[in-house]
């Protein structure tokens, strides 16, 4: 369930709220009961866990080098080659 931050425009009470995407907006400040709560507009934030997709394919890197130098492989500007399967 996603986090919306809101602020009212009255008070400038903020609040992070923990709603459903299909839930109706908040209009009315919980602590001045004016209609000024909206919504503001912010960087989401989440974090991969589990042994899904992440954590295997990505989250070590999946490029190899040819020989086991300090050189970076070709997807990160040097020389080998990447692997598609690790």
């Amino acid at each position: 369930m996603p986090i919306y931050a809101y602020r009212c425009t009255e008070c400038g009470f903020e609040k992070d709220v923990m709603r459903k995407v299909s839930d109706p907006l908040l209009t009315t400040c919980p602590e001045c009961k004016t209609e000024n709560f909206s919504k503001q507009l912010t960087a989401p934030g989440f974090q991969l866990k589990g042994s899904g997709w992440y954590a295997t394919d990505f989250k070590g890197g999946g490029c190899k080098t040819e020989s086991k130098s300090d050189n970076p492989p070709p997807c990160q500007g040097g020389t080998g080659s990447c692997a598609a399967n690790p």
